[in-house]
């Protein structure tokens, strides 16, 4: 047979698109082509694919010419990950394997110089875009795991190119066995009982991660902005099926994926304050990688330091924030993915770093360096926290902390009740729900409003800001258990907006 076809995916973005690889050896000047838009890596296959199989103790057509055509041609096919089914097409040419055996078969992976196969990023997307079209996708022993969680795909692994033959041939051969999943861990940071002190700005963790909100801690080094931040991942709920297929998709393309393979909690992501906008937001020569904002989706995104951020990488927050999603644009096209996150921005009340009662800054130096969170993304923050000075008694008094279990509890009741209210409509949680919608749908008391007309008709909430302030009540009101928000649900979310500390008379609601 002279020619013969074989089936790999192209993923742009986490969107994978079947390639038929044809490949035809005929008469002519001996050698290799490869057409239809292939990147630098994926023509050094041809290497690749002929050191594999003669060092596999195979025979390499090397008398004839060998024209590889990967369709459709438009498409751009990027990475290694197309090397076994190039090599499946060129043997099946050279009659070395039956060519009805890859009929129905998807295969991705990469091969060495010895002809051992070896994983790629991205499978598990790729193999969920393609899977109605194959019955089997024939992967590497490092992409097993994750490929087995594609449903109605029959998914088997081959360690090298000599194993790959043998399984095409139908001969006897040692089968890779899917590895048992590990025990579900416990979300990575510790436990809010760890942290000394600071009531109010545990109750805005335990709000955020109930609503979904972002939110923004201000204090002086050392009282416990990073400790609250870091632990948020340990009171949110486990995700869903769903949801955690849609994250692991995302961390299988950025090559994160752990040996926990399937992605159960909610993601946590630092970047550090030197972090480029296309580490931030994603980006990469070619179609661009996803970034930290990715990679906290269904998670917590944390600024630490935040006015240290460049001004544009911090803006750049403003689309994903809004939309959910985040579009990243090349020359070769257009790459979406999902970013739906809560942001905790964290910072200094000043520049150098010390105690209110120890620093002499002028007030105009400390405005400036907040003033590095611009405008419009503190106006997409829902709540602002002051944090106070950790004293000698939080340090070594006797800590009656909650635990982030308890904490956990009365988040899921709060993200139960939500779920419940906005059934039927595209909304989850409470900071996902449009201000306008709120209003018409779930309008609140003007007896509960009371203390939003007084704010307004002062000058210090905004129409955007009272928008906040009815997501805010009403994630106060799952909490408490209210069927609606009361005028003190309205007042403690009025106060977390606009960075005021609640008396104690509002914690007793």
């Amino acid at each position: 047979m002279a020619l013969a076809k074989s089936w790999s995916v192209a993923l742009v973005g986490l969107a994978g698109h079947a390639v038929e690889i044809q490949a035809d050896l005929g008469q002519g000047m001996p050698g290799l082509v490869i057409t239809g838009l292939p990147d630098a890596s994926l023509n050094e296959a041809r290497d690749r694919m002929r050191a594999a199989v003669v060092n596999s103790g195979g025979q390499w057509p090397s008398t004839k010419k060998i024209m590889i055509g990967l369709a459709p041609a438009s498409l751009p096919k990027r990475g290694s990950g197309f090397d076994i089914a190039l090599a499946a097409a060129v043997l099946a040419a050279d009659e070395v394997v039956p060519a009805a055996a890859l009929e129905g078969v998807v295969l991705i992976g990469e091969l060495g110089l010895d002809g051992s196969v070896r994983g790629v990023p991205g499978v598990l997307p790729a193999l969920i875009s393609v899977r109605a079209g194959f019955r089997r996708a024939i992967v590497a022993p490092a992409n097993l795991a994750e490929a087995s969680l594609v449903p109605d795909l029959e998914v088997v692994a081959v360690r090298s190119l000599r194993d790959l033959v043998h399984l095409l041939r139908g001969e006897p051969r040692e089968e890779v066995v899917v590895p048992a999943p590990p025990d579900q861990a416990a979300p990575a940071g510790g436990d809010y009982r760890d942290v000394r002190g600071q009531p109010v700005g545990r109750l805005a963790c335990e709000v955020a991660a109930a609503g979904g909100h972002n939110l923004l801690m201000i204090g002086p080094p050392g009282c416990g902005k990073t400790l609250l931040a870091e632990r948020m991942p340990s009171i949110l709920p486990p995700l869903s099926l769903e949801e955690s297929l849609e994250v692991t998709q995302i961390h299988s393309v950025a090559g994160t994926l752990s040996s926990e393979v399937l992605v159960r909690h909610a993601p946590f992501q630092a970047p550090h304050h030197s972090s480029t906008q296309a580490a931030l937001i994603g980006g990469g020569s070619g179609l661009a990688r996803p970034g930290a904002v990715s990679l906290a989706h269904r998670g917590v995104l944390f600024a630490d330091e935040a006015p240290e951020f460049a001004n544009r990488v911090l803006d750049a927050l403003r689309q994903p924030l809004e939309k959910g999603e985040v579009s990243i644009s090349r020359v070769a096209g257009t790459t979406t993915y999902p970013a739906r996150f809560a942001l905790v921005l964290a910072a200094n009340p000043c520049p150098c770093g010390k105690t209110e009662s120890a620093c002499s800054c002028r007030p105009e130096r400390r405005r400036t360096y907040l003033s590095r969170i611009s405008g419009p993304l503190l106006d997409r923050i829902d709540i602002t926290v002051a944090m106070a000075t950790i004293t000698r008694a939080d340090v070594m008094g006797d800590s009656d902390a909650e635990s982030s279990a308890d904490i956990a509890e009365r988040v899921v009741r709060a993200r139960e009740a939500a779920a419940a209210r906005y059934a039927g409509t595209p909304f989850a949680r409470n900071a996902d729900v449009p201000a306008t919608t709120l209003l018409r749908q779930w309008p609140l008391t003007h007896q509960a409003l009371e203390p939003v007309a007084a704010a307004m008709d002062k000058g210090s909430l905004t129409a955007r800001g009272f928008g906040r302030v009815q997501r805010l009540a009403w994630t106060f009101a799952d909490l408490f258990g209210h069927a609606t928000p009361t005028r003190d649900d309205v007042w403690l979310a009025l106060s977390l907006r606009l960075g005021e500390r609640p008396s104690d008379e509002g914690w007793a609601a």
